[in-house]
């Protein structure tokens, strides 16, 4: 086999994929189910795990395991049906939606989890409008089908309403006497029956018994299982579903323009075959990635690709960090030497690691597609794109501005060492934001974040990875813009102070932010001073130059 053709079918293997939802929708079940069918593990953890139970195996960090909640990204590997998946378990928790952000620019596809009962919650919404914008395939799978849930068309219209895209169920949902009996499976013409008795089972089997196959939707199979009523809503229901529902339409699925949607129970394992099955053969292989050089084709011979995360301390014992850099084209070979595009430095990726979560596994080569860890020195950020020679760089992944801040204050003055390197590297990650005067780097620490639980995490952090105690106070801070000026020209810092009511401070990558007190303030300077932008985003930022 030519190396092209060893390439190309690599790379046909690969499925990159999220799954986005609100918090409770039962996230982490499914994806622990899915490493389940994957042959990953043998028993899936218990999400919020009680003392002698087993812990979710995406959740790898402690205070993960202490909540029952994910609050970091884990990458997670496995085979299924000779495709290699990679899946990017994101958390669900809206504070750390940056996190799930910048996953969701290193994924071609997502799957969308509903709870049967909620429908489309807040955090959902925001995470598929990210999709949305990617125009990338979403599945959707409605979960907790086990308990009382709403009406499936019910569903079906919100998704359609409230997010604008178009659903095709794959499976239905029957029921026999008002209670849930199983999902009928629209293309492979199957029956896949619930037992309620085996419901909790941590096998793969689950609660799910094997599949009954009928030849038509008269099939006495059918009556006998569902009962009169229950055959007759389910008939009811397929009709209304092929004349009034979407057609399935491949190019409006491939846009993200049309959902297929599976109906099941995560904790039971009931209707994951069926989805993780059609899931397969629906779910596209990587395609073409936006450049400033143009689209980078996944079969193109050489390697590129970009970090979508920075992560310190998965092994505490060495304080390690990892950048998880997403492939985007060619073959990734160990130990290659490859270029570093922003800093233009060549640098030796010596001991490559793929993952189920902490897990590390060294491989010795990786394709369009997949997802690695390399070890980090101190220079990769987030959205640095790395090639074989070729200078170009891919779509930037951009910082949001955050809601919440505070004062960082250590306990211990002795320990400002540890202090630096542990807020400069959480900072790094994407964490947290960090605000420094431009000037003095020893003067106050302020932290920006989405929400308070990332703060929370940072204080934990600093505690257990680098033995430090802090203490966060309040700061006279309501909003954060980055600045630049609209001119193109370095921020000259001493202009800014004396012309600006606000705080002027750098981040972590040496960009000029501006801390408002109030929005008056930011409307003010807005109106007042036209030759610079506020920028809710960091990117289109100049920053000033060393000399000045």
């Amino acid at each position: 086999m030519s190396e092209r053709s060893e390439l190309e079918r690599e790379v046909s293997r690969r499925r990159t994929f999220a799954i986005i939802s609100h918090p409770d929708a039962g996230k982490t079940t499914l994806t622990e189910k899915l490493l389940l069918y994957g042959g990953v593990l043998h028993l899936a953890g218990a999400v919020k795990a009680k003392r002698g139970r087993a812990n979710a195996v995406s959740d790898w960090m402690e205070m993960e395991r202490e909540r029952g909640i994910s609050i970091t990204t884990s990458v997670l590997q496995f085979e299924y049906q000779g495709l290699q998946m990679n899946l990017l378990d994101t958390p669900g928790h809206a504070d750390f939606s940056e996190d799930t952000y910048r996953t969701l620019h290193a994924v071609d596809g997502a799957v969308m989890l509903l709870d049967a009962a909620k429908g489309v919650e807040s955090q959902t919404r925001k995470l598929f409008r990210v999709c949305q914008h990617r125009s990338i395939p979403i599945f959707t799978f409605v979960n907790k089908m086990d308990r009382p849930g709403r009406d499936p068309f019910e569903l079906i219209g919100e998704v359609e309403s409230v997010l604008g895209i178009g659903v095709y169920p794959v499976t239905w949902p029957v029921f026999r006497e008002g209670v849930f009996r199983g999902v009928y499976h629209r293309m492979t013409k199957q029956l896949m029956l619930f037992e309620a008795s085996r419901a909790g089972s941590s096998s793969a089997l689950g609660a799910e018994l094997p599949p009954v196959k009928v030849s038509a939707l008269d099939d006495p199979a059918l009556l006998e299982e569902l009962g009169m009523d229950g055959w007759e809503q389910l008939q009811q229901d397929i009709e209304l579903l092929d004349e009034a529902g979407d057609a399935f339409d491949k190019e409006q699925f491939l846009a993200g323009k049309l959902s297929p949607m599976f109906f099941g129970s995560a904790i039971n394992n009931f209707g994951l075959e069926a989805f993780l099955t059609t899931f397969s053969k629906m779910m596209p292989p990587p395609r073409a990635r936006l450049s400033d050089a143009g689209p980078v084709e996944p079969t193109d011979k050489e390697f590129s690709g970009f970090v979508f995360k920075v992560q310190a301390n998965m092994n505490p014992a060495h304080r390690d960090r990892v950048a998880f850099v997403r492939i985007c084209s060619g073959r990734f070979q160990r130990k290659t030497k490859v270029l570093h595009v922003r800093t233009n430095r060549e640098v030796r990726l010596a001991n490559p690691t793929q993952f189920v979560a902490r897990e590390r596994t060294v491989v010795d080569e990786a394709f369009a597609g997949d997802v690695i860890g390399v070890y980090d020195p101190g220079f990769f950020q987030v959205g640095d794109t790395i090639t074989g020679g070729t200078k170009l760089e891919f779509e930037p992944i951009p910082s949001f501005a955050p809601e919440y801040f505070k004062r960082l204050v250590m306990v211990d003055p002795l320990r400002r060492k540890q202090l630096v390197r542990g807020t400069t590297q959480l900072a790094q990650e994407g964490t947290v934001q960090l605000y420094q005067p431009p000037d003095i780097r020893t003067g106050d620490m302020i932290l920006g974040a989405v929400g308070l639980l990332q703060l929370e995490v940072v204080k934990y952090r600093l505690t257990a990875e680098y033995g430090v105690e802090v203490r966060l106070e309040s700061v006279s801070v309501k909003l954060a813009r980055w600045i630049s000026r609209t001119d193109k020209q370095p921020v000259n810092y001493t202009e800014v102070r004396n012309s600006i009511d606000a705080m002027l401070v750098v981040d972590v990558r040496d960009r000029p932010v501006v801390l408002f007190e109030a929005e008056w303030n930011l409307n003010s300077a807005v109106k007042f001073h036209p030759e610079y932008q506020f920028a809710e985003t960091a990117q289109g930022v100049v920053v000033r130059d060393a000399e000045e």
